[in-house]
């Protein structure tokens, strides 16, 4: 009986451990600005899906289009209807790794400064996309922030001639993610 409860509880056990190597949420925030000349372009999502494995330093994010919310409505249809296509392409995704995860510590408090390298499918077409970022230890919580430079156009997503000048191309991308371990 007694090898019965230590195999339980080994089992348990390295299933918590496990665990502890993936961490989730449901609520990161993406910001993007593609604000030109004429025109405040920049919207906000609350709702990115992040896991990362801290043992493999795999990272895997997803973007529902349509949850990106604007100052002004008309321009949070027109970014939905004319330009990402949100029907037909309704999530944006990044599945790539920590190029030097090893360099983190999760066991430990701290603040290090990590590579990403991986693709982004955005509007149908997949780019490589590398960024440089932080990856925050505080009190068993993973908090991770990047932001980083798209180029519309690489994702055949394109300005009409009308309103070059209100939409930029170059469009700043900031992930703001903090991660709970995940539960099995």
């Amino acid at each position: 009986m007694k090898n019965f409860l230590f195999a339980t509880t080994l089992v348990c056990a390295m299933t918590a451990a496990n665990a502890q190597d993936k961490f989730f949420t449901k609520s990161g925030k993406v910001y993007f600005n593609a604000s030109a000349k004429l025109e405040k372009v920049e919207a906000t999502n609350r709702t990115a899906i992040a896991v990362i494995d801290t043992k493999t330093g795999d990272l895997q994010m997803a973007v529902m289009m349509k949850a990106f919310e604007f100052e002004k409505a008309l321009m949070q249809e027109h970014f939905n209807e004319n330009y990402v296509e949100s029907d037909k392409y309704p999530k944006c995704q990044f599945v790539g790794q920590i190029l030097n995860n090893s360099n983190v510590n999760y066991a430990k408090d701290g603040i290090y400064d990590v590579k990403v390298k991986g693709k982004m499918t955005l509007h149908g077409k997949d780019k490589d996309v590398e960024a440089n970022g932080k990856i925050i230890i505080e009190k068993g919580k993973l908090m991770m922030n990047s932001d980083f430079i798209i180029m519309l156009s690489d994702f055949n997503i394109s300005i009409p001639g009308l309103v070059k000048e209100n939409i930029s191309n170059e469009t700043k991308i900031s992930v703001d993610c903090s991660l709970d371990p995940l539960k099995s």
